[in-house]
């Protein structure tokens, strides 16, 4: 769940939303955050300090409509046991949201910002280093696609996300019409081949059948 700014926002909404964060310090600020909100968005929101990779210890399967693990693959070794976890704790139709690092295109962020050597290291890796100077693996495609299928939660929509904003600094900011212009162009690109298949991540959809 990380400081929980997905969450926050999904119990805004209107959802009633189960945080899920092995990392205490991240907990608590999700916990911080929370107390500020009224009482009403409070009520919709249940934290729980545990491990994604153990949800067969927190929850029954079919409890959740909706499933996101956004980030998350990425730090995970053998992804797959996790993904069959959180495919268990769907419902029937219970939609199961990915969002992860693209290993068929690792070579753009080096290539485009002009570190050609590493660009061409890429090319024969999986793993690459993040923002954090950690060195972390990525998933293609493909072999998520056949995980879903293998989880009976096949894939139902996939999307490219950052196409051509990959090396924007966190900090920048825009004019409200120039971002407005980025997001829409984003939208459309990551929707569309062959441009949403080079995507710094992808947000995949599995749904349960």
């Amino acid at each position: 769940m990380g400081r929980g700014t997905q969450a926050l926002r999904l119990a805004r909404a209107g959802h009633s939303v189960t945080g899920l964060e092995s990392d205490s310090e991240l907990l608590a600020s999700a916990r911080q955050s929370l107390a500020t909100e009224p009482e009403g968005i409070r009520d919709r929101v249940r934290l729980i300090e545990g491990d994604g990779r153990d949800t067969g210890v927190h929850f029954l399967p079919g409890s959740f409509d909706l499933v996101l693990c956004h980030g998350v693959l990425m730090y995970v070794e053998e992804p797959d046991p996790m993904l069959a976890g959180l495919a268990r704790m769907l419902a029937p139709g219970g939609l199961l949201s990915l969002l992860v690092r693209n290993a068929d295109a690792l070579a753009m962020r080096p290539g485009l910002a002009g570190d050609f050597g590493a660009a061409l290291t890429a090319f024969d890796t999986a793993t690459y280093t993040d923002r954090l100077g950690l060195t972390v693996r990525a998933d293609r495609l493909d072999a998520l696609r056949a995980t879903l299928a293998g989880i009976a939660a096949p894939l139902h929509a996939w999307y490219g996300v950052r196409v051509f904003t990959d090396n924007v600094g966190p900090d920048e900011e825009l004019p409200a019409e120039e971002l407005e212009r980025v997001l829409t162009l984003e939208d459309r690109a990551g929707r569309t081949d062959p441009y949403r298949g080079v995507a710094a991540l992808l947000h995949l959809c599995g749904v349960r059948g």
